[in-house]
């Protein structure tokens, strides 16, 4: 259902509109043929303008020029023409988790395209695809593909919009199997920064397909993208251990974890995280084991006992066994229903490390990264936890893809290190020694080689982090670059971490 919204017969009259909250001059569009859309918006100051602008993190509190709802490409082709005619950028907000709010611009005066009414999902039995617009919800992905028994890699929370997800990354405990979301997406569906409406594929606009599948906001707005499915497992397990450890025992149970996953022959049906959280006391640290198994269990407790044989006891333990749609709901948090309950909000400052295969971190830095956040970190003035995904070991799927076939380009990492703290409440203000902690003290300190190669995750976006444009990108984005001229010269794709021109 369309928000409470003032309907625009015509393109002059939204662009007069939007022109007066802007205060363009317009004049020049008055001789203009009227193309006939019909463009569901809302303005500042209009019912429903706070509710439709609202950000998923409440550290953000950007006010767009005008929130449309197109109902079709040449919709959004309109609006993306409009954009240029006011000298106002365009974004496209699909489910409108964008960690420093992109999906509302990063900024105050975009004009913000929601693709909420994108929601057909088709699929082909025969083919093992399905064409998925882009304004569906992962919860609702989720179940329309078990209906047709199948599956694709991508996070769990329900909520979270494909769009964004797909085209900069999509990573889920299934990664190491199927890849990340990107890396099934046979041709996407979108419209240009001069209102083109236009494919791309390996074999159509390759250039493009490279760009959207790593960067995509930067290039254009996608309505579709078809997609390789993979049949669903017929069993999966979710499962979940639990220590409490000291600063030393930590350090040592990471360094423990990081050899094992490096040296041992995993199959790519393991998918895990290591989860640290503050301690129950000063000098611990909560640590976690927690993922996805997607073959019978069975054979879970013989694959973990080389490394159990090497660290404390678990002082806790679970394991939900299910087929593929059970373990999802169970990921989800219980329920992947988008439907029946608003999406929720947090006040938050997240930042992300992509460590190399190559160079894994030393004992030294595990260290002195598990006594501050043992100490120190007990005592944050916010609400914290860290998340080191594994992406990378043998047999991985992500890692499994060139560097150079997607924008994505971190394709030799290990883990993914998401830093993730929450003001108390969830509530802003955000607290000043948040940044603090996160920007420094929650990190493990880099004792490394001068060169070492790690990276940072596009989905976990830091709109404080330096010299992003090689941590997210590395070397292909000098081609990002030159290929950001030839697509969209005039800038209308911009926010504040958008690929320069």
């Amino acid at each position: 259902m369309r928000p409470s919204t003032l309907f625009i017969p015509h393109l002059l009259s939204l662009c007069a509109l939007i022109g007066s909250v802007l205060a363009q001059d317009l004049s020049a569009l008055l001789g203009q043929e009227d193309p006939g859309a019909d463009i569901s918006i809302v303005l500042p100051g209009q019912t429903g303008f706070a509710n439709a602008s609202r950000p998923f993190n409440l550290r953000f509190d950007f006010e767009p020029a005008a929130v449309a709802f197109p109902t079709s490409a040449q919709e959004i082709s309109d609006i993306i023409k409009l954009g240029n005619k006011v000298n106002h950028n365009v974004v496209a907000r699909s489910g409108g988790h964008s960690y420093v709010a992109n999906g509302l611009g990063g900024k105050n005066g975009s004009i913000v395209v929601d693709l909420r009414n994108f929601q057909k999902i088709t699929v082909d039995d025969r083919a093992g695809t399905a064409v998925i617009e882009m304004g569906n919800r992962l919860g609702d992905i989720v179940t329309a593909l078990a209906a047709h028994g199948r599956g694709l890699p991508h996070g769990t929370c329900p909520y979270v919009g494909i769009g964004g997800h797909a085209v900069y990354g999509g990573f889920g405990f299934t990664s190491r199997l199927w890849g990340l979301t990107i890396d099934t997406i046979q041709s996407i569906d979108l419209v240009l920064a001069n209102g083109t409406v236009t494919t791309a594929s390996e074999k159509l606009n390759p250039d493009l397909f490279f760009a959207m599948r790593g960067a995509g906001s930067s290039f254009g707005i996608a309505t579709a993208i078809t997609v390789k499915t993979f049949p669903a497992p017929p069993t999966a397990t979710i499962f979940s251990y639990n220590w409490q450890l000291t600063a030393s025992e930590a350090a040592a149970f990471f360094s423990t974890y990081q050899s094992f996953v490096l040296t041992t022959n995993l199959p790519p049906e393991f998918g895990a995280e290591i989860v640290l959280t503050p301690g129950n006391v000063q000098g611990n640290v909560t640590v976690g084991l927690a993922g996805g198994w997607y073959l019978p269990i069975e054979r879970l407790n013989a694959t973990l006992k080389p490394f159990f044989d090497r660290v404390p006891p678990p002082r806790a333990a679970s394991f939900d066994t299910g087929d593929y749609l059970h373990s999802a709901v169970n990921l989800a948090g219980g329920s992947l229903d988008t439907s029946s309950a608003p999406d929720g909000t947090d006040t938050f400052y997240a930042k992300s490390l992509m460590t190399p295969e190559a160079s894994p971190i030393s004992e030294r830095a595990l260290a002195a990264w598990m006594n501050t956040l043992a100490n120190e970190g007990f005592n944050a003035p916010v609400g914290w936890f860290i998340q080191a995904e594994l992406f990378g070991g043998r047999n991985s799927a992500i890692n499994a893809v060139k560097s150079t076939a997607t924008a994505f380009a971190r394709r030799t990492s290990l883990f993914t290190i998401q830093f993730y703290a929450s003001s108390h409440g969830n509530v802003p203000p955000y607290p000043a020694g948040g940044f603090t902690f996160l920007d420094g003290k929650s990190q493990p300190p880099l004792y490394l080689p001068a060169n070492w190669d790690f990276g940072a995750y596009t989905n976990y976006i830091d709109d404080r982090l330096a010299n992003w444009q090689k941590l997210y990108y590395a070397d292909n984005y000098p081609r990002l670059r030159r290929l950001k001229d030839e697509f969209d010269p005039r800038g209308v794709f911009v926010f504040p971490t958008s690929i320069q021109r």
